[in-house]
């Protein structure tokens, strides 16, 4: 069976790629279901792009790589097509845009667009073996116990990183891209919580406080999460992105609040209420109680001296942590790294030296904050890549 173009990942790269590339398309995806951590993302509501979204919000090797795509697709282009599909949306904090339904609105919009396009979805599908011709490549793969031989012109590596390999999720692009000779930059878990094996934090479970987290790459002002194995929310997903193992972070639990100038002032209003009490009007008191076992905040606020607030404000406004890992792939929401961006044409996503094959979204080395920003990366890349093969196809018959 000849086709245009295959599309290895029913994600949502591969989906947007689909409904662009013109001709005879084909989608192979081995998962049960297309889209699955589009179906999961935003608490089931998908966080699908983010009114902010620019260069400046993803990591690369070459940060200059994501210029055209984004440009050329951008967050109000996704969000015109969501309004076309008749799905309502709205923002949540800093940006983000989440559907007022459910995730599956994305999805089934996705998969109009395919049918729009007339392109096939191939699910349960695996692929066994992959060559390169002369006119493009050949494929064997096997669908519902069936082998099946195909062959295309083009071939888009569309299967996302590592995160999540309960899903389904493996390092199947990147094979595919040192079988041409793309060079594959480092991947890690990214998007993903610290860890600290001793269950230090263990009584803290659940108590969350909007902080600043930082290290000597970026810093990230959003909630930070408790959780009995370490650190999670928003603040540390950000900065999990930018940290390498054995580094010390830094967080500071009161970023906007003056709270040496407020404790001297209730020092003199209030002088009789204890330390801790004044202290948990600010922070959550499983917090303020955690915190006085290791720092001195003893006694009556009328006890304390210039010199004892300025110590405790410095000490709650630099925490100094070294997580010892992350949770790794198992919950990461993405992956850093992949297909290094230099073997790439940032127009159309086009390996350079392999006519036909094109890596996008979550397989190439571009990763975004949270926040949308990732699936905005699919969005731009999948129609790049689309929009390149659309430009060249010759529909081809059986």
């Amino acid at each position: 069976m000849r086709f245009d173009t295959i599309i290895l990942g029913a994600g949502a790269a591969g989906m947007m790629c689909a409904a662009h590339c013109g001709g005879r398309v084909l989608v192979i995806d081995h998962a049960k279901a297309p889209g699955e951590k589009i179906r999961i993302s935003g608490g089931g509501r998908c966080n699908f792009t983010n009114l902010h979204a620019g260069p400046q919000n993803f990591l690369s090797q070459n940060p200059h790589f994501c210029k055209s795509a984004l440009a050329r697709y951008t967050q109000w282009d996704f969000i015109d097509l969501v309004g076309r599909h008749g799905i309502a949306w709205h923002e949540k904090t800093l940006g983000q845009l989440f559907c007022d339904g459910s995730s599956k609105q994305i999805i089934a919009m996705l998969l109009a667009e395919i049918d729009r396009a007339g392109a096939e979805l191939w699910l349960h599908t695996s692929l066994r073996d992959l060559r390169k011709t002369e006119t493009g490549f050949s494929l064997s793969v096997e669908r519902e116990g069936a082998r099946h031989d195909l062959s295309c012109a083009n071939l888009v590596l569309a299967t996302g990183g590592k995160s999540i390999p309960k899903m389904g999720a493996t390092g199947l692009a990147y094979d595919i891209a040192a079988q041409f000779g793309l060079r594959v930059t480092e991947t890690r878990a990214a998007l993903v919580p610290f860890t600290f094996p001793d269950g230090r934090f263990k009584d803290l479970s659940g108590v969350s406080v909007p902080a600043r987290l930082s290290n000597a790459r970026a810093s990230f002002d959003e909630a930070l999460l408790f959780t009995h194995r370490g650190l999670s929310g928003p603040a540390v997903l950000q900065l999990s992105s930018y940290w390498r193992e054995g580094e010390a972070i830094r967080v500071n639990l009161i970023p906007d609040l003056p709270l040496f100038d407020l404790l001297r002032e209730r020092r003199q209003s209030a002088g009789r209420k204890a330390l801790t009490t004044e202290l948990a009007r600010h922070l959550p008191t499983r917090l303020v109680e955690y915190l006085s076992a290791r720092i001195p905040m003893h006694g009556n606020l009328a006890d304390q001296s210039d010199a004892a607030l300025q110590a405790l404000t410095d000490a709650l406004s630099n925490w100094v942590l070294t997580p010892a890992g992350t949770e790794g792939y198992r919950t990461a929401e993405v992956t850093l790294g992949g297909i290094d961006t230099d073997g790439l044409s940032s127009k159309t996503m086009e390996a350079r030296d392999v006519p036909g094959l094109f890596a996008i979204g979550e397989a190439v080395d571009v990763t975004g904050w949270l926040g949308g920003y990732n699936f905005q990366w699919a969005w731009s890349s999948g129609h790049a890549a689309g929009k390149a093969i659309a430009g060249r196809v010759q529909p081809t018959t059986l």
